[in-house]
């Protein structure tokens, strides 16, 4: 597992579970890791809790105007003003990573109720700091910028020493977790216990539109069912997903990477992301000794 991360020139942490025999293997599964957008996994399932107890009309409308915009993919990236429902906002936060229906989505939700959620559920090395639009705002501030916008337009100065020590890519300072809390929080809306059955089916099938297929599912030949979210920021590359084989076994996997670089496309570190998690599962369904890892399980 070393060897892979090297090679791709990353530092990685890696946690896998099967869901039938129990077994899990990890590396770093314990330590603290920045969660990116993979926190939009724990915001869109609070919103179908909310739902589902009649808090919030999953069909009532929000409005991203030029204020709310961060940039990127989806409503953050529209020249002109979008309306959508908190559903399709929820849509748009899985499938897309859109961080402004995120950032929507937390003004409605709440970000005290999906801290609430977090500890609920028992994923006591979990914390969330604040929306998308919180965490580029603790990085304008931290390069001496006095808002997104002017920190964009800095940014393409910027050294990597000055981006990568921001709070913002700091575990400790920022909103973060655990490998082995997300395959908890995947375990638990796998198996309907995260919420009601629909809630949980329905946070399911929008992880199962994510339009990202080059990280984990790179890794896996077709006939393998996915559902996943990425997460990325400057540095940092990470993937959460549960792993579904055709012959019914299911295994939860976390992959979290960091690089010292601001490259946008490393094609190599998305590879090693998908070979890792591979590797990890791998290593519990055919009991493969490896030093760094503790599995659990034989054949499967």
């Amino acid at each position: 597992m070393d060897e892979i991360f090297r090679q791709a020139g990353v530092r990685g942490w890696v946690h896998a579970r099967c869901f039938d025999c129990g077994g899990e293997v990890g590396s770093g599964a314990d330590e603290p890791v920045v969660l990116a957008s993979v926190v939009k996994v724990p915001l869109v399932l609070e919103f179908a809790r909310q739902v589902a107890a009649g808090q919030l009309d999953p069909a009532d409308r929000v409005r991203a105007g030029a204020r709310d915009r961060l940039g990127g993919v989806g409503t953050a990236g529209c020249v002109d003003d979008v309306e959508l429902s908190l559903r399709d906002a929820a849509f748009f936060a899985l499938a897309l990573s859109d961080n402004t229906a995120a950032d929507l989505l937390f003004d409605r939700v709440g970000l005290d109720n999906v801290r609430s959620l977090v500890r609920e559920l028992g994923l006591t090395g979990t914390r969330i700091v604040g929306a998308p639009r919180h965490i580029v705002q603790t990085m304008a501030e931290d390069i001496g910028a006095r808002d997104p916008i002017e920190f964009a337009a800095r940014y393409p100065e910027l050294s990597a020493a000055e981006v990568l020590g921001t709070r913002a890519l700091d575990p400790h300072r920022t909103t973060a977790s655990t490998p082995r809390d997300m395959t908890d929080l995947l375990a638990l809306i796998a198996t309907d216990r995260a919420s009601t059955a629909e809630t949980c089916r329905w946070v399911r099938d929008l992880m199962r539109q994510q339009v990202n297929w080059h990280r984990l599912a790179a890794a896996f030949p077709s006939e393998v069912r996915l559902w996943a979210k990425t997460g990325t920021l400057p540095g940092v590359r990470n993937e959460i997903g549960v792993v579904e084989y055709p012959g019914g076994s299911r295994y939860a996997v976390a992959v979290f990477t960091r690089a010292d670089t601001l490259a946008q496309r490393l094609p190599e570190v998305d590879r090693a992301i998908g070979t890792a998690a591979r590797h990890a599962i791998e290593t519990i369904s055919h009991g493969l000794p490896y030093t760094t890892f503790h599995g659990r399980c034989g054949t499967s």
